[in-house]
């Protein structure tokens, strides 16, 4: 009896990737003419029969993987979303994105979405934090759940960066330069990011025998608007900051906006280290300090989870991948003006 053919090797002789293969035979419009006859051709040279849609509905996939995201036009997220949807492509998935705009009921109606069958599984990083009725409504998903940039729910599979080792690196730099009323932006302590950033800040401070001012940590948001008004309140203090930590990859451009309307120099007058190397911390002039990690590794190790557990089923111990960070200060970080003498 004759081997049957499969669709990996479709893909080889047409030399395409395998999610290619299952576009064309999805009918895709994004395909070109010439990849679809090559793929044609080659099914047919084969003698393969497709049949992943017939698989799909046998076992109700709709061979589909929802991602939901808080805000996608932040320009760090590129790296991430490109990579997932390359490798549940390979894997011969779609990705469906969502933009939850960081509320919570746009978080829940999501969800409830895509729990009646849309998706075979889901990409998240909540900003609602993970505690009563809403991880209630996460533990009752019907499909796989991998969390992106989050430690909870302890019973969830997950992907995160190292931001306290990365908050910890800054904040050192910044005490070893004389800084003594640095500042941090950050989101609520709920979420993985703003209390891990939170304790790497104060770590810094305590391995150096020095306290950090509590009125310095505004760890509330992640929003650029709460970034801006947080940094025009701190500049206004009677003894404001001389250094500034924006934690959270979306917040540099509210801090650069207050320290603008202020007249400061950067980083003459204060320093400032933001999160998430992009366009807005390379081109400033001078060049902000940045903790970054690689936003790639993120998106192929979260899509790789979930690819996992939808094959395979959950685990009895759930996976962690922790991803490092790393601190560069660029033009952004000097000595402040007290330490050198020239008040």
């Amino acid at each position: 009896m004759a081997r049957t053919p499969t669709i990996r090797e479709v893909a080889k002789l047409a030399k395409v990737s395998i999610g290619t293969v299952s576009r064309v035979i999805n009918e895709a419009t994004d395909v070109t003419p010439h990849i679809r006859k090559a793929v044609e051709s080659a099914i047919e040279e084969l003698g393969y029969v497709p049949n992943a849609a017939a698989k799909s509905m046998r076992m109700g996939r709709s061979r589909t993987v929802g991602c939901i995201l808080r805000e996608i036009n932040i320009a760090q997220l590129g790296g991430f979303v490109s990579t997932a949807q390359n490798a549940f492509m390979e894997a011969g998935y779609a990705l469906l994105i969502a933009n939850s705009e960081g509320r919570r009921q746009r978080e829940i109606e999501l969800l409830r979405s895509f729990s009646s069958g849309q998706v075979d599984g889901v990409l998240m990083g909540p900003y609602t934090p993970i505690e009563g009725e809403f991880e209630e409504i996460l533990r009752d998903l019907p499909v796989p759940l991998v969390m992106i940039d989050r430690d909870q729910p302890a019973w969830c599979e997950a992907v995160y960066a190292d931001h306290e080792g990365g908050t910890h690196k800054a904040t050192s730099h910044l005490l070893r330069l004389g800084h003594r009323r640095i500042a941090i932006l950050t989101g609520p302590r709920q979420l993985h990011p703003g209390a891990a950033r939170v304790r790497g800040f104060l770590q810094a401070h305590a391995d150096m025998g020095i306290e950090a001012d509590p009125a310095l940590i505004v760890a509330e948001s992640f929003l650029r608007d709460h970034a801006y008004r947080a940094t025009s309140s701190l500049l206004g203090l009677s003894k404001p900051p001389t250094a500034i930590i924006a934690g959270g990859i979306d917040m540099l451009s509210g801090v650069l906006r207050a320290i603008r309307t202020r007249g400061l120099s950067i980083p003459d007058d204060i320093s400032v280290v933001g999160s998430g190397r992009n366009d807005l911390s390379d081109l400033h002039q001078p060049p902000i300090g940045v903790v970054s990690w690689d936003q790639n590794e993120v998106g192929a190790t979260a899509a790789s989870l979930l690819l996992d557990l939808i094959t395979h089923g959950k685990r009895e111990e759930p996976r962690r991948v922790i991803i490092p960070t790393s601190f560069d200060p660029q033009g952004s970080c000097m000595p402040p003006r007290q330490a050198e003498g020239r008040d």
